[in-house]
């Protein structure tokens, strides 16, 4: 009867009343000797789910990143290679002129005075040179002496100086300017002075 009874106490004091409720342990993952067998690490806390996406390459995910960057900063950096035509200096397609109504006034009377000469040296060329009293000096006028395209010929050296003369008054240089006259005036000058001595050399 003793003895029943400390049988029983020992069975009580080793089986508690609690001893029924299942205990839930974490093992960790022992790393096999075997080389062949992988390791398999559970993690408990965050079961996987079959329906879960799959995570994306984290390389590839921040090589996208470093290329939109890039591309970003690449087109803020980018800048025109010309500024706009409003911002550039506008510069006047027709530059002044120093021509005035007076200058202007003064070469139309020279461009007449100077073909009015010429015509008179033609005149007396021909009627000198038809009379035998004379001939042409001038080699580039002697062809036309004989005839009466002599006052054609005459005609292009006061054309070549009205042309001169009128560049020089409508020059940038101030001394051109001064002297743009000169030209108009040596031609006639010569013209009529030729015209004068051959005028003499018939009775």
């Amino acid at each position: 009867m003793v003895f029943a009874a400390i049988a029983l106490l020992c069975c009580a004091t080793a089986f508690p009343e609690n001893s029924n409720a299942p205990t839930e342990r974490t093992t960790p993952a022992v790393a096999s000797s075997d080389p062949s067998t992988p390791t398999v690490n559970v993690d408990k806390s965050q079961p996987v789910r079959r329906d879960a996406p799959i995570a994306k390459n984290v390389s590839a995910i921040t090589s996208n990143a470093d290329d939109a960057s890039s591309e970003s900063s690449s087109s803020e950096s980018i800048t025109p290679g010309s500024q706009p035509f409003l911002n550039a200096p506008i510069k006047p397609a027709i530059h002044g002129t120093y021509e005035t109504a007076r200058q202007r006034k003064i070469w139309y009377g020279l461009v007449a005075a100077s073909s009015g000469a010429a015509a008179f040296d033609a005149w007396t060329t021909r009627r000198a040179v038809s009379g035998n009293y004379g001939v042409e000096s001038d080699p580039l006028l002697r062809p036309f002496a004989h005839s009466n395209a002599i006052y054609a010929a005459t005609q292009v050296s006061p054309a070549v100086l009205d042309y001169v003369g009128h560049r020089m008054m409508t020059s940038h240089h101030e001394w051109m300017r001064k002297l743009w006259w000169a030209p108009q005036v040596a031609g006639t000058s010569f013209s009529f002075g030729a015209g004068v001595h051959n005028y003499r050399l018939v009775p």
